[in-house]
């Protein structure tokens, strides 16, 4: 009778074994903390790292396939794939300015912000309701397209239409270019 192969530990982690948690917490904790410190800016940023891909490797662990490599290798590639999709998520917030010089701007800086918004206003109560409807979940909220055709019921590709129309619309409003005739391809 051949010997049954045992439960590799990090399938018997993610199907809630104490005992193996803190074996892979042993075994693990070392290379993904080296990892989360070489891809992360600061040292508690490489903590909350950490922690999140102990939580990826407790709900993904059974994924893992001895035939496709070892248990290392498994953990090492959802480590880098973690702190890289963290490193992106970072790239992409708009930069923000500390509260002490918002606070520090000047009047006549808060008239010209003023009076923009009241452009940008205007811009966007001139467009059409779904326009309006899809630019607002994209720069208020920061849905993507997809998540604001799930929301909205709208296609894809229609979600992509009325943002480059409603943004061809503002920009030329912002410019002085406003053209009050609506196009046949806006009627749409």
């Amino acid at each position: 009778m051949p010997p049954v192969p045992e439960t590799p530990m990090l399938v018997r982690a993610a199907l809630g074994d104490d005992a193996a948690v803190r074996g892979c917490l042993a075994r693990f904790g070392g290379l993904v903390w080296a990892l989360a410190r070489r891809l992360s800016p600061s040292p508690a940023d490489a903590e909350d790292a950490t922690q999140e891909i102990f939580l990826d490797l407790w709900r993904h662990g059974a994924r893992y396939d001895p035939a496709r490599g070892s248990e290392e290798v498994f953990v090492a590639m959802l480590a880098r794939r973690r702190l890289i999709d963290r490193r992106r998520t970072v790239l992409r917030r708009p930069a923000t300015l500390p509260l002490a010089e918002a606070a520090g701007a000047s009047v006549q800086g808060d008239a010209e912000r003023c009076a923009e918004a009241g452009l940008a206003v205007r811009a966007m109560a001139g467009l059409r309701v779904e326009q309006r409807e899809v630019l607002r979940l994209s720069v208020t909220q920061g849905l993507t397209h997809e998540e604001i055709a799930a929301q909205t019921g709208m296609p894809l590709g229609t979600v992509k239409a009325h943002t480059r129309r409603g943004l061809q619309r503002i920009r030329a409003a912002l410019l002085g270019e406003v053209n009050e005739v609506v196009s046949p391809e806006d009627e749409r």
